[in-house]
């Protein structure tokens, strides 16, 4: 692993990338204070974080390990091998003063020329290539399996890859010349963007943040209490010797670890937060967006997914059946990943077998092992709940529907879930079902085979049922015929993003990483470019030797 980042004084005197002797030999123990003003300032007591697989080798140890150290500050937390790092915590007045500095920095960081600004983005991408291992290994230590963070490394390199930062480029300012007058189309920034990053996801999510940063804002982060540590590498050790680089003014990043009602209250309370970026579930989104707007604050919203995908009667079963896992990734436990299968008739049966065939592959494991895709499932009750019902409405357990251990052997104790396909006959009554109205965040697919009809009939009845979900993040289609596809893609409205034909989970350049429309993306929902979404539309118009007169009447 890569030990290169900036140093920061910690209780043992070194640096927050430095190894500390104790009971590891090959993982650095990595200590984080919050990241204030281009400071390293003391929190209120730490958190802890434990890896993954410990949490899967002896789960209670490592649960009882993580509080009592938390319970006790003069611990020797670096000595335990179970144990990778810490991050300090913030209180009402960490967080007020993150608030404050980003104020501050904020005016001199947006007078910065976009160009400068822009290149933040180059270095970011470049610098995470150079440190992809790290970038993984912090990922593993986080129970996220390593071909996943593989996979989310590849996200990032495509928000930030050079195509996509000159369509961002072209979006922030273009100019014209028009009747002797230079027209300019432009952002600027909003000024302050706080930043709430999803515990499922947190340094990805965190990534965004130099979206944000380019735009010319300056940003506060929250680390989520629970799961830290990635973030603040992120932040701290990465993108803060960039902004430092390119001579960003001291505040224009702040990471600070806390509790989320906490700072959230102190957010929407705060008249120097202009913006909030808020990661979450559905219901506290939207109730959070109406606070945002009663105090005069721009939501941001990446809320729920419950996307759809459409697999018509002339689709590559087998290409569309590799779609349709990844909704098993990451045990589910992705906002963007498949979460309901409309099958045309003739094809539904050869789907639902290839489905069987594949989900039995897709096997438990530690985070480290290269072949794994499914994570621990903490809380497991409302998936059998959620199955109960289907079956009581009379659908059909395909496959899955039992915890596992992590070596794959069924258990009623296992931490671990099976992929699961469950048949659900008739599109009617589809919606009945909870696991094709809501996201289940589950490794659970539905897949709805509608009743008979003319295929005219079933291609509008099949967008309709997409058009009319009350989600909208991504919706994918598989189909030869072009004519389908040109409907399709033609009278769906619904989502931020539309694949025909391809992985449902992959990023492009160019198109919009995230965001969606209803219960994904609030009142506001669109496509979510973050570097737009925190900036504003300006109109200039600079003219030489007109008259005023002449200008407004012609004459």
């Amino acid at each position: 692993m890569i030990l290169d980042g900036p140093a920061e004084e910690t209780a043992s005197g070194g640096s927050p990338s430095e190894a500390v002797a104790g009971g590891r030999s090959d993982t650095p123990f990595r200590s984080y204070k919050l990241y204030i003003a281009g400071k390293d300032i003391e929190g209120d007591g730490w958190v802890y974080t434990v890896s993954g697989r410990s949490l899967l080798e002896d789960v209670f140890t490592s649960v009882s390990l993580k509080r009592s150290l938390e319970q006790d500050p003069d611990s020797d937390a670096a000595s335990h091998p179970y144990v990778v790092g810490r991050c300090a915590v913030a209180g009402e007045s960490a967080i007020d003063l993150a608030s404050e500095a980003a104020a501050a920095a904020a005016p001199g960081w947006a007078a910065v020329p976009l160009d400068r600004r822009m290149r933040l983005g180059t270095l970011f991408r470049d610098e995470l290539v150079r440190r992809q291992d790290e970038f993984i290994d912090m990922l593993v230590a986080e129970a996220h399996p390593a071909k996943l963070a593989r996979w989310e490394l590849s996200c990032l390199l495509q928000i930030y890859s050079e195509e996509s930062l000159g369509w961002y480029r072209q979006q922030m300012h273009t100019e014209f010349e028009h009747s002797g007058r230079r027209l300019i189309v432009r952002r600027q920034p909003d000024g302050v963007v706080a930043l709430n990053p999803p515990q499922n996801a947190p340094l990805p999510s965190a990534a965004l943040a130099v979206l944000c940063l380019m735009a010319g804002n300056a940003v506060v982060v929250r680390a989520p209490r629970s799961i830290a540590l990635s973030t603040m590498w992120l932040l701290r050790d990465v993108v803060a010797p960039l902004l430092d680089e390119i001579g960003a003014p001291p505040g224009v990043l702040n990471a600070v670890c806390g509790n989320p009602k906490q700072m959230l209250d102190r957010w929407v309370a705060s008249p120097l937060i202009h913006d909030i970026f808020y990661i979450g579930g559905s219901k506290e989104g939207m109730e959070f967006e109406r606070r945002c707007v009663a105090h005069g604050k721009k939501p941001i919203l990446e809320l729920a997914g419950n996307d759809g995908i459409v697999v018509w009667a002339d689709a590559d079963v087998g290409h569309a059946a590799e779609a349709v896992t990844e909704a098993f990734y990451g045990s589910g436990q992705i906002c963007m990943v498949p979460n309901y299968v409309l099958a045309h008739p003739a094809v539904a049966d050869a789907l639902i077998a290839e489905l069987e065939r594949r989900a039995e592959r897709i096997r438990p494991g530690f985070p480290e092992d290269d072949d794994v895709l499914l994570s621990p499932v903490r809380r497991s009750e409302r998936f059998f709940r959620l199955l109960r019902q289907a079956e009581e409405n009379g659908g059909e357990v395909i496959t899955g529907g039992r915890r596992t251990e992590v070596d794959g052997t069924p258990s009623e104790t296992g931490v671990f879930l099976q992929p699961t396909v469950v048949k659900v006959t008739g599109l009617a009554r589809a919606r009945e079902y909870d696991l094709v109205r809501e996201e289940t965040f589950f490794p659970l697919i539905p897949v709805i085979v509608p009743e008979e009809a003319p295929d005219g009939e079933l291609l509008d009845r099949f967008i309709d049922f997409v058009n009319t979900n009350e989600y909208g993040l991504r919706n994918s289609l598989w189909a030869r015929s072009g004519t389908v596809i040109d409907h399709f893609v033609r009278r769906v409205g619904n989502g931020g993003l539309l694949k025909v034909n391809d992985s449902h989970i992959g990023f492009l350049p160019y198109l919009p990483s995230h965001g969606g429309t209803g219960l994904t993306g609030g009142a506001f929902g669109e496509a979510n470019y973050p570097m737009l979404k925190t900036s504003h539309v300006q109109g200039v118009s600079i003219a030489r030797g007109i008259s005023p007169h002449e200008a407004v009447f012609g004459v």
